[in-house]
């Protein structure tokens, strides 16, 4: 099994009744994979803190409840979390969170440890899909009988790998009863200060919990000379690069971590070495309880580890491979053929716009040859950093900047920036790019789509009177694959003296319900070579010979490089 799917299976094993998510890379599958069981009530929720919140409802009624979200996500719901950690639950209560050490489709490369460590919430860390599959039925056991959230960290190599699952059948709990308890889900400054010293006991028996339960475990070699204190996929690594020629304390429970276990493993083993991803956070606790230990002095503290990573730390043999004789081209990710942002972006740079970005799809059209966006932060950080970069720069920004963020972000949290436009009257143009879908993270629904996570007719997001609601008396929708209209209304909102909302409004082409033209073909004879046609940065176009080319297999006739060409040598078959 996927490690995601495998979460998902422990999940439905264990009884969940309740699943609300956000989608995000490298947790999605998670969430898709539950959603397929119909015993389940599954969702996407406009972001990962409605999410969160959502699943503490399902618990708070007595049922098991789940959320997921990639580690930024957690950045989103952390105020629920940290609260939630003082009142505890009913119903068992799980939170997948999935970093993306690498950073294969991330803005940062934060470890999700910190959150557990902050909030004073149990975390468990599989190393592979059979784990992922056993902790995620664990998790729900600790969570009912410590009264605690349980946080259930993934990783993008943990998360997207396969490994040998063996399946169970789905038990599901006894609802409980749910009993009005005013000092247990009331955090006010009282019961708050009532509830915090419950929180510093809980941690000692878990710490106690993980000294003796084999979710830690102790794998000792005839040669104690070196002993590794590692997790996660680095457990994985270590066992690929040494076997059992070293001692190994796997921790799965990594938060809190089990204090005893590792005194008594240190005492074994004359070298002691922590092998973890990212943050020292293992290393830096074994320092704190007076162990002399080797860890980051010998690893990197940024990136995903690698077996070579590993064994070259370890001085042991580093596999070298074979080398190609020619070296490979470099390949950026770049919008599809027919992408419905494209036009826009085009039309942006022409105008000389200054363009805050934001996170999805259309980040892309910061690449050449378009460099349209000059920033990327956040979800939803378009939207307010217009407002504060235009009330700086009043007149000489007003005009020529422009912030876009996409339909599924802009419900996720691009509302309460525009709300803040309205409110505060900075004069900003907030573009929306609205392509029907959530894009990036593989096609999920989301509140503007009119459909549900099972693909069924939903709640429908009315985007145009939702900004009109809000204040905005400007208003506009446009086609991007129409370069005359965008442009018009570009250069009509950044000239108005007030804020305004465009709607770039074309579903995404991968859509399966979205019918492709045929592609188009070259006029050799009217083509000058002019490359005009090579501005908006379409896969589908290069140029051979002298002379624009149309490749077959990935145009879907948009017709958006036909506006670009003054010599008519873009024509339609």
């Amino acid at each position: 099994m996927l490690g995601n799917k495998a979460v998902a299976r422990g999940l439905y094993e264990a009884g969940v009744a309740f699943a609300s998510s956000y989608p995000g890379t490298p947790s999605t599958e998670v969430t898709e994979e539950l959603a397929k069981y119909d015993e389940v009530y599954s969702e996407w929720a406009p972001n990962e803190k409605v999410a969160m919140e959502a699943a503490f409802g399902a618990s708070l009624a007595g049922r098991r409840s789940f959320c997921a979200m990639k580690h930024v996500g957690l950045n989103v719901a952390a105020d629920p979390l940290y609260t939630m950690s003082y009142t505890g639950i009913n119903g068992g209560m799980v939170i997948v969170v999935a970093d993306d050490a690498g950073m294969h489709s991330s803005q940062n490369e934060q470890d999700s440890r910190h959150h557990a460590i902050a909030s004073k919430v149990p975390m468990l860390e599989p190393s592979d899909s059979d784990e992922a599959y056993r902790f995620a039925k664990l998790a729900f056991e600790i969570s009912e009988e410590f009264d605690t959230p349980v946080l259930l960290k993934m990783c993008t190599r943990v998360a997207h790998s396969q490994s040998v699952v063996e399946c169970g059948e789905r038990v599901l709990p006894l609802k409980k009863d749910y009993a009005k308890d005013i000092r247990k889900y009331v955090m006010t400054p009282a019961n708050a200060k009532l509830k915090h010293p419950v929180v510093e006991e809980r941690t000692k028996k878990l710490m106690e919990y993980g000294c003796t339960h084999d979710v830690n475990r102790v794998e000792m070699s005839n040669d104690t000379k070196t002993g590794v204190i590692t997790d996660s996929t680095s457990y994985e690594y270590i066992k690929e690069v040494c076997g059992d020629s070293v001692s190994v304390l796997k921790i799965g429970l990594v938060n809190p971590l089990p204090d005893k276990l590792i005194l008594d493993f240190a005492s074994k083993v004359e070298k002691l070495i922590v092998v973890e991803e990212l943050d020292p956070v293992i290393e830096d606790h074994c320092k704190a309880l007076g162990l002399k230990v080797s860890g980051k002095d010998i690893l990197p503290i940024t990136g995903e580890f690698s077996r070579n990573i590993v064994a070259k730390a370890l001085g042991k043999e580093v596999h070298t491979g074979v080398a190609l004789d020619d070296p490979l081209p470099v390949r950026p990710p770049a919008m599809c053929s027919g992408c419905p942002h494209r036009g826009l972006f085009y039309t942006l740079k022409a105008n000389n716009c200054t363009v805050l970005g934001d996170i999805g799809c259309y980040t892309l059209g910061s690449g050449a040859p378009l460099n349209a966006v000059d920033t990327t932060l956040c979800m939803g950080a378009s939207v307010s950093s217009i407002h504060g970069f235009n009330k700086m720069g009043g007149a000489e920004t007003e005009h020529n900047t422009v912030a876009v963020i996409g339909d599924s972000t802009f419900m996720h949290s691009g509302m309460t920036g525009l709300a803040n436009i309205a409110y505060n009257q900075s004069n900003s143009v907030c573009i929306i790019l609205d392509n029907s879908i959530t894009g990036m993270t593989g096609h999920q629904q989301n509140p503007t789509t009119g459909y549900n996570i099972k693909g069924d007719p939903a709640g429908k997001i009315d985007l145009e009177a939702l900004c009109r609601a809000m204040g905005f008396n400007r208003v506009r929708v446009v086609d991007p694959y129409d370069l005359k209209e965008c442009d018009k209304a570009v250069k009509e909102e950044l000239a108005a003296d007030e804020a305004s909302v465009i709607i770039s409004r074309r579903p995404c082409v991968l859509l399966k319900n979205v019918k492709k033209n045929p592609p188009l073909k070259v006029d050799t004879d009217k083509c000058v070579g002019c490359k005009s046609c090579m501005k908006i940065g379409c896969p589908s176009i290069s140029i051979k010979g002298g002379k624009a080319h149309i490749d077959n297999t990935l145009c879907v006739g948009c017709g958006v490089c036909t506006e670009m060409c003054k010599f008519d040598a873009l024509t339609a078959k």
